[in-house]
């Protein structure tokens, strides 16, 4: 019982944290655009935080590390279900476009509502926490992948980036889910080797050397690794599977697979040096990284994804222009 009132309390936060972000995002939209948002947003948000529940636990009973399966599950399936929920509900609010009345109605009730969920999450003390002080990573977040959202609008409908909107979900989301694995792996170590406020001797550094992080023998070096040289054969899979389904409008040639690998490498590269150096500091200042370092990293990873993937795109068509 104490467990699902654990779950039921962090969806709780979550849905509160949901609806006041897309309230504030889309200031310069319609309200209409508000309604779609906060509606999409706040579905997904529930449909999410039950598959977790379900796959923590079920990875728990089957012996299973639950950093290993729920954290790239969360970071992967996130804007998939947004996306399909998002898409399934401006279709059907689309057909009420006449309802003037229907955008600021859904919003007051999912505004009145705000309050009773966050009474709700004030009843587990862990969860009042991540409630009080977990607002500041969610809206960095989302103005750390507005910046890469920029990138993509302005990219996808030149014609020289032709595909850029294909390959920029596979290239974050892999990238985002290597790091969300880390940081969870890194935070876990944190947990069972120290307490928050003390760092082991090995990991006080505040900007270790890369070295460090990618070729010792610890093991969150040997982890690091695995994810960096993970990315690849990822990546490939997806590569082989879009030429499959026919999707984009450009060739796997030679030249811009070497570039997206490099990009995707890179990527990756700089993702696990900023988590050792971010869980670091929030251990430091006895913030858990678990609730805390996700949603910087994983927004990093739609930037630098994005900006990446662009420089790409520019790179294989200098090279046809020569």
């Amino acid at each position: 019982p104490q467990r699902h009132e654990s779950g039921s309390d962090g969806w709780a936060v979550r849905l509160s944290q949901a609806t006041v972000r897309e309230i504030v995002a889309p200031w310069w939209f319609k309200l209409r655009d508000t309604l779609w948002d906060v509606f999409s947003d706040a579905c997904s948000v529930s449909f999410l935080g039950l598959l977790m529940i379900g796959v923590i636990t079920g990875a728990r009973k089957a012996g299973i590390n639950p950093d290993n399966v729920a954290t790239p599950l969360a970071a992967s399936l996130g804007d998939l279900i947004t996306l399909w929920v998002l898409s399934a509900f401006s279709s059907l609010f689309f057909e009420c476009i006449d309802m003037t009345w229907l955008p600021p109605l859904v919003c007051a009730v999912f505004i009145i509502m705000t309050p009773f969920w966050v009474c709700a999450a004030k009843r587990s003390p862990s969860v009042a926490k991540v409630l009080k002080s977990g607002w500041l990573p969610v809206i960095v977040a989302m103005i750390i992948s507005s910046i890469g959202g920029l990138i993509l609008d302005k990219t996808v409908t030149n014609p020289n980036f032709e595909g850029m909107a294909v390959f920029t979900p596979v290239m974050n989301g892999v990238g985002g889910s290597l790091v969300a694995i880390q940081a969870s792996r890194i935070s876990t170590f944190l947990h069972l080797w120290s307490k928050p406020g003390v760092l082991p001797y090995k990991m006080r550094q505040n900007w270790p050397n890369p070295c460090t992080i990618f070729f010792s023998s610890e093991v969150n070096s040997r982890s690091a690794r695995v994810l960096f040289f993970l990315a690849l054969p990822g990546h490939l899979v997806f590569l082989y599977t879009i030429r499959l389904l026919h999707g984009g409008h450009v060739s796997l040639s030679f030249p811009f697979v070497m570039f997206y690998l490099m990009a995707a490498l890179l990527q990756v590269g700089i993702l696990l040096y900023v988590t050792e150096v971010l869980v670091r500091l929030m251990w430091r200042k006895e913030v858990d990284p678990d609730n805390f370092s996700i949603p910087y990293l994983t927004a990093l990873a739609d930037f630098l994804g994005t900006a990446l993937l662009a420089g790409c795109f520019h790179l294989v068509w200098l090279i046809h222009g020569l």
